[in-house]
């Protein structure tokens, strides 16, 4: 056992941990947002990507990137640039709030159909709708009139 010529050890004292200075704490905040944010874009690609039956492959091919590149950008550990962005929107028909985390799928079609708009029938997703429902027979027009009326709200 260790002594000291004048008596017992003094007891260890923590360090004390620097006060962080406002420019630390601002890129810390930015890494943080950033992290974020590409852990947002990645859970919209790939739920865009799954709902749309594409391998990551083909929407890397789409987008004009690696394979690799998209898979990183997928699972949230790198951020695209904004030019790659786009052209993941556009290849994934998925809406750039949606992408970015601002809004969520569900929000942004809710807002389509939000207060009485005479210019509803103007829209292409209404015309593309109408398009499918002209297709349909009269027990697939009964069933999409009640999933519509379920997932309506009651006024």
């Amino acid at each position: 056992m260790k002594t000291h010529l004048e008596g017992p050890a003094p007891p260890r004292q923590r360090p004390r941990s620097q006060p962080r200075s406002p420019a630390d704490r601002a890129r810390k905040s930015r890494e943080q947002l950033e992290s974020r944010l590409a852990e947002s874009v990645g859970e919209a690609a790939r739920g865009a990507r799954l709902l749309a039956g594409l391998t990551q492959a083909e929407v890397a091919g789409r987008v004009g990137i690696a394979a690799e590149v998209y898979g990183r950008m997928e699972r949230g550990k790198m951020m695209p640039s904004v030019p790659t962005l786009f052209r993941l929107c556009l290849a994934l028909r998925l809406s750039a709030d949606v992408g970015l985390g601002l809004a969520t799928a569900a929000s942004v079609g809710a807002a389509l159909w939000e207060g009485d708009s005479g210019h509803k029938d103007q829209l292409p997703e209404m015309r593309k709708v109408l398009r499918t429902l002209r297709r349909m027979s009269r027990s697939q027009l009964n069933l999409m009139n009640q999933v519509a009326a379920a997932i309506l709200p009651e006024r």
